[in-house]
């Protein structure tokens, strides 16, 4: 049975290799690699879990944070959404030319677990998001011992 399991696994792997290394030839001779770089700008983040709550760091150089805009849904989905301003500007001879661009991101993130949602806090400081999000415990019911009457 292990055979077939690894046999399995060996054949998935080629077939996934295969099918990379043909979407990397159609994109680069299309020139769309370069295209997709510019566009989609992942930004480096980290979840720290102590024993109360979550820490979320997220690595948004150059974002403005009042075009930032984070979310939970349900206790367990964070969602952060925002827009990042890039100028480059360009001198010659007779001319100066300054170029704007707009890049808009998403990025949604499943909590290990629920959080009190009422308690978040966010703070944005030199282009680092910190969000401390306190987990969400149960109360703990206090059992009533009863009593056994004997008849």
């Amino acid at each position: 049975m292990s055979e077939l399991i690894l046999w399995k696994d060996e054949e998935i792997s080629k077939l996934r290799r295969d099918i990379d290394r043909l979407f990397d030839r159609c994109w680069s001779e299309f020139g769309v690699c370069r295209f997709l770089g510019e566009v989609s700008e992942d930004f480096p983040i980290r979840l720290n879990e102590t024993e109360d709550a979550l820490i979320f760091r997220a690595e948004l150089k150059g974002v403005n944070p009042e075009n930032l805009d984070v979310s939970i849904t349900n206790d367990a989905f964070l969602t952060i959404k925002g827009e990042k301003i890039v100028v480059t500007a360009e001198e010659g001879g007779y001319y100066h030319r300054v170029k704007r661009r707009f890049r808009s991101f998403t990025r949604t993130f499943r909590l290990p677990c629920r959080v009190r949602v009422g308690e978040i806090k966010a703070i944005y400081k030199q282009g680092i998001l910190d969000i401390v999000m306190p987990k969400w415990k149960p109360e703990r019911r206090r059992g009533i011992k009863v009593e056994i009457m004997i008849s």
